[in-house]
């Protein structure tokens, strides 16, 4: 009888054994990711690790990086400032980028950091030498007083992303 009540108490420990490992197993799996550190490029990658593509449960995706060729970019300016507008004014304004390097540029996305900027660019590669925009859009609907808002500009140069910023002072109807 103990011989029985051994075998089987053996039984399930090894079943449940079994059973973790299979979970500690679906669990790495599932929550594998990759670290900014200089062991996840890829062999002929030439970004920096800093702009792989990390994300965690709960954050928000970066935009892929471009793998083409790295090039220098100069803008106009990173800065705007609108001045006073009334609240509800819907304003742009127009960055102006040259490339300064010798390879194509290409600006892969811009992405504000927040719904009331909505951004255009130059969508085909900038050839060394020439010039493209970006305008960023501002509806100031939702805001009172002194705001800066900012969207990130994703490029194949060596310091994406590129911050481009601007001031308004919202002022009442």
């Amino acid at each position: 009888m103990k011989k029985t009540l051994s075998i089987i108490a053996l039984s399930i420990i090894g079943l449940g054994l079994v059973s973790c490992k299979k979970e500690e197993n679906k669990e790495l799996q599932n929550s594998e990711t990759i670290t900014p550190d200089s062991t996840n490029t890829l062999p002929g990658d030439s970004l920096p690790p800093r702009a792989q593509n990390n994300t965690a449960a709960g954050e928000v995706a970066t935009p892929a990086v471009s793998s083409q060729p790295l090039t220098t970019v100069a803008l106009s300016e990173s800065n705007f400032d609108f001045g006073n507008i009334k609240k509800g004014d819907k304003v742009n304004h127009v960055y102006e980028v040259t490339n300064t390097g010798t390879n194509p540029l290409i600006i892969s996305e811009v992405k504000p950091g927040c719904g009331c900027t909505a951004p255009e660019f130059t969508k085909d590669p900038i050839l060394p030498g020439k010039k493209g925009k970006i305008t960023l859009s501002f509806d100031s609907s939702s805001f009172d007083g002194a705001v800066q808002k900012y969207a990130d500009v994703f490029a194949n140069v060596e310091k994406a992303p590129i911050k481009l910023t601007f001031n308004a002072n919202i002022q009442p109807k």
